[in-house]
């Protein structure tokens, strides 16, 4: 499996703004074969921003690439640009081979695998 992130730091004060567009976004996410999950996770204040990053994860790098390449990618970030005054700089991607996942027997539907 493969994850992908996007670290953005937001302009505090931005943050209700730019979770907004998160919540409220078409993210064509379900409609792409590979995706298995996506989390928007919100993360420590610093001075002038608070830290956020999305987080996906993919069957393998193979199909994270192609949804970087597909229309419902294009789709999803058309309006992307807009939302750059809420954040400062370029949000920063990291891209991370999954070696090892643990999972919770909590969180397992019956006959299901991690």
């Amino acid at each position: 499996m493969f994850i992908a992130m996007n670290r953005f730091k937001v302009i505090k004060g931005s943050e209700a703004a730019f979770e907004s567009v998160w919540l409220s976004r078409d993210s064509q996410l379900d409609k792409v074969p590979g995706f298995v999950e996506f989390h928007l996770l919100k993360g420590p204040e610093a001075e002038g921003h608070t830290l956020y990053a999305s987080h996906t994860v993919w069957k393998n790098r193979a199909t994270f690439e192609a949804w970087t390449k597909s229309e419902a990618f294009r789709a999803a970030h058309h309006k992307a640009g807009d939302n750059k005054p809420l954040y400062l700089g370029h949000p920063q991607f990291e891209g991370f081979e999954i070696i090892q996942a643990v999972g919770g027997s909590k969180g397992m539907v019956a006959g299901s695998r991690r």
